[in-house]
């Protein structure tokens, strides 16, 4: 008979061969009761966490409340002892303000009268004794076929404007901006910028130098048997006349707010489209073009609130070229009735609803901009 190990001759087992699975077993168990302790601690760590985030999230919020609730409890004169330098620095333009853009609105009033400046010793008193008449130079306006010929005028030249006019300075811009060497840049933007700086006066005699009947292209065109080339007479050309003369004076100033945004974009982006294969066209697709949208919109929709007031000065001194029919708009309208025939109160009338039109189109406009996904003059 063979033995095994840890058997007895008689065949039964040894005790300690007995309590060997039983001591398997016990660690087994341990190790279960161990594992199960672990994941209790770590639930309750976790739960402990839990809490003390809570607590200070608590605590944050309770010390935010209590930071404005101090913010709040500060008196005005103190604000006004810590800010009168910022005060002071922006005075100036609020009496500015003040003096030349909100006290003439009170001389609106004059639309709703008869008003004779010659009735009183002077002008401001005249208001108080001129004769009230109602909106009867409303009915006036609206009766009146050379109002809404320089309505027509204007809307047509706001139109030709926004569609060739808006666009070149984000152009220009994009260009600037590709341009690589700092010198060439500079020396760029000096020449565009220029213009500006001239006076409508000025302008307007360029074009005449150049573009007049005795102009540079008049007499080229006359030595080579052309005659009769004058496009500042021409009436039919006059509306892109003035977009040309207007594109030449302020595109370049207009490309500052666009330049400005462009250097906020960073260039990891262009890296990043440029690493993804990217050409140049998509980069200003992808990367230029939407960070230039905010900007873009903010500016359309003060274009479009300021679509009634095309221009002053640039239609006053080539109207008699050109006639009154193409070149009257709404400002020299309102300078014709009101300066020339003495009517303040009907040219006061016409100025009310074109103020009254081009807020409805700031609104209107900044609505849409919303629609769209952008902000706009101002938030929702």
């Amino acid at each position: 008979m063979s033995l095994t190990a840890g058997s007895r001759p008689d065949g039964t087992s040894s005790p300690a061969a007995a309590g060997e699975p039983t001591a398997a077993v016990a660690a087994t168990v341990a190790t279960g009761r161990g594992a199960r302790g672990t994941l209790a601690e770590g639930k309750a760590g976790r739960a402990g966490r839990a809490i003390d985030e809570s607590k200070a999230g608590r605590a944050g919020k309770a010390g935010k409340a209590g930071r404005a609730g101090t913010a709040r409890k500060i008196p005005w004169r103190v604000r006004l002892r810590r800010d009168r330098a910022l005060i002071l620095m922006t005075l100036p333009v609020i009496c500015l303000l003040v003096v030349f853009n909100y006290v003439p609105l009170l001389g609106n009033v004059v639309a709703f009268q008869d008003y004779d400046p010659y009735i009183s010793t002077n002008g401001i008193t005249a208001i108080f004794h001129s004769p009230w008449v109602g909106v009867e130079q409303f009915s006036r306006m609206v009766d009146d076929p050379l109002f809404w010929d320089a309505v027509q005028n204007t809307i047509l030249l706001f139109a030709l404007q926004l569609v060739l006019f808006f666009p070149v300075p984000i152009a220009l811009a994009l260009l600037i901006n590709s341009v690589v060497r700092p010198r060439v840049r500079a020396v760029a933007q000096a020449i565009m910028y220029l213009p500006h700086f001239f006076s409508w006066v000025l302008v307007v005699t360029v074009f005449q130098q150049i573009f007049g009947g005795a102009g540079i292209i008049a007499q080229t065109l006359e030595d080579h048997g052309w005659t009769g080339f004058d496009l500042m007479t021409n009436a039919d050309l006059f509306k892109y006349l003035v977009t040309a003369q207007a594109v030449w004076k302020d595109a370049g100033w207009g490309i500052i707010v666009f330049l400005a945004a462009l250097a906020a974009v960073s260039t990891d982006l262009y890296e990043a489209a440029a690493m993804d294969g990217a050409g140049r066209w998509r980069r200003m697709w992808h990367v230029t073009l939407p960070a230039l949208r905010p900007v873009i919109a903010l500016l359309l929709v003060l274009r479009v609130g300021d679509a009634l007031s095309v221009g002053f000065e640039q239609f006053l001194l080539q109207r008699d070229a050109v006639g009154v029919g193409v070149s009257e708009v709404l400002d020299t309208y309102v300078w014709n009735m009101g300066i020339q025939n003495g009517d303040f109160s009907y040219a006061a009338a016409v100025g009310l609803v074109k103020g009254a039109i081009g807020v409805c189109l700031v609104l209107a406009a900044n609505k849409f901009a919303h629609l769209l996904g952008e902000q706009g003059v101002y938030k929702k």
